[in-house]
């Protein structure tokens, strides 16, 4: 059965989209079929696996306004078990565009993706940074979500705001959702801020850290410069660095998540 997992956080530079993108490609080198969805107008995960405005036509935003359908601007990627969905930047007019259509937005998304969510194991869903419409229609269309806090200062900002958000869409459009876990980014063992932020993390919430088959106990992504180089050579660090820590912490997310 396949699972969708919307990877959210209304803060930006938290490590979302490197979690959308690393977690996608480690399922799929796990050998599981995996689509990850980029509802992202600033297109990141997209440029990310490699892939620039030139090289598709079609994007997310067509398949939003009903003119594709989802498997019509599907991409296949470097890992054949890793297809993209891909975005662009003028994917940031869609708000207005529902507002002006007085559509019943919230559910665009999850009736696109049921069209073709029995041809994978997992579609992973890369949000913007923002709670509007796109961050709504991404948690209607998931059965869980991943929010990825990152260990520095202000890290715990602004995470009510998001849980109320997931309150509100359990009870009023997708009453499945869960919270599938809360994963610390950018960690630094030289940094007390990061081992505090992991402290509380742990203190309120160790039943939704992602157990992980080391010393630690729990999956914590490490700030490392392969993980940060790779999307600027257009591709996940397993493919970049596949022994890097960044990698091994990404393989072990996915390994958490398969069971």
């Amino acid at each position: 059965m396949s699972e969708v997992i919307t990877i959210a956080n209304q803060k930006g530079g938290v490590g979302k989209t490197t979690t959308a993108v690393n977690l996608a490609a480690s399922l799929a080198v796990a050998e599981k079929k995996v689509l990850l969805v980029d509802i992202d107008p600033q297109a990141n995960a997209t440029t990310g696996l490699g892939f620039s405005r030139s090289d598709y036509e079609f994007n997310i935003y067509h398949v939003l306004t009903g003119r594709k359908k989802l498997s019509e601007i599907i991409l296949k990627t470097e890992i054949s078990t890793l297809h993209l969905a891909p975005s662009n930047i003028g994917l940031v007019g869609i708000e207005q565009e529902f507002n002006e259509q007085n559509k019943d937005y919230k559910a665009i998304l999850k009736n696109k993706i049921a069209e073709l969510r029995d041809d994978y194991d997992f579609l992973i869903i890369d949000s913007p940074p923002a709670l509007g419409s796109l961050t709504i229609n991404a948690l209607s269309a998931s059965d869980s979500v991943i929010i990825p806090i990152q260990c520095e200062f202000y890290a715990m900002e602004g995470l009510a705001q998001i849980l109320n958000t997931i309150k509100v869409i359990k009870k009023s459009i997708n009453p499945k959702l869960t919270i599938k876990g809360f994963l610390p980014t950018m960690y630094s063992a030289q940094n007390n801020l990061s081992k505090e932020t992991v402290a509380d993390l742990k203190k309120h919430f160790e039943n939704k850290l992602f157990k992980a088959n080391s010393d630690e106990g729990f999956v914590i992504i490490p700030r490392n410069v392969k993980l940060a180089e790779s999307p600027s050579f257009g591709k996940p660090v397993i493919l970049y660095d596949i022994k890097s820590s960044g990698s091994v912490a990404y393989q072990n997310l996915a390994y958490s998540i398969m069971g």
